[in-house]
C-alpha cells in the first residue's frame, strides 16, 4: 500500500465535513431513517494504522454526539449507534434508524448481542463508559461491536 500522504489536511477535512457541514440534518416531521448509514472511513485507512483507526473512531463518536443533539427535535422514536467492525475498519458506520414507509422493522433487534463484553484496548479509553453501552456480536465472520448512548430511548 502506498504510504499516506497528507494526514493533517485528511482529518482537518473529516472533521469540518463530519460534524459542521455534511450531516448538517434538518428534520421535519415526516422525515424517517431506515438503517441509514454513513462510513467515515470508507477507504479502510485505520486498516494501516491503529492511530489511524482511533481518530476515526473519535470523529465517529463527536458524529454520534451531534446526530444525538439533533435527533431529539425528530418527535418520533429512532435508534443511532455506532458499529465497529475488527476485521475491516472500511466497514465502521454510525446508524440511524426509524419507523419508516420501507418495512415495519422497527425497532431493529440485533440477536445475540453481548453486553457485558469486555471493550477492546483499541478504543477502551476514547468512550466513556459512563455514558455508553458496547455490546459485541458476529455479522457473517466478522467481529462487530455497538456502541450506544445511554440516553437513547430505544434500544437495539
Amino acid at each position: 500500500m502506498k504510504k499516506f500522504r497528507g494526514k493533517k489536511r485528511y482529518f482537518r477535512n473529516l472533521w469540518q465535513e463530519t460534524i459542521a457541514e455534511q450531516y448538517d440534518l434538518d428534520f421535519g416531521k415526516e422525515d424517517w431513517f431506515d438503517l441509514w448509514h454513513t462510513h467515515l472511513d470508507f477507504y479502510g485507512l485505520g486498516n494501516t494504522s491503529l492511530k489511524i483507526r482511533r481518530a476515526h473512531i473519535k470523529a465517529y463518536i463527536a458524529l454520534h454526539n451531534s446526530l444525538l443533539e439533533k435527533l431529539e427535535t425528530l418527535g418520533k422514536p429512532y435508534q443511532l449507534w455506532i458499529e465497529l467492525v475488527d476485521e475491516d475498519c472500511g466497514l465502521d458506520s454510525v446508524y440511524i434508524h426509524t419507523p419508516n414507509p420501507n418495512e415495519d422493522n422497527f425497532p431493529l433487534k440485533i440477536e445475540n448481542i453481548n453486553w457485558n463484553c469486555p471493550v477492546p484496548k483499541y478504543f477502551k479509553d476514547l468512550i466513556n463508559l459512563n455514558e455508553f453501552h458496547v455490546g459485541h456480536f458476529k455479522r457473517e465472520s466478522n467481529n462487530c461491536y455497538l456502541i450506544l448512548s445511554k440516553n437513547n430511548v430505544v434500544t437495539l
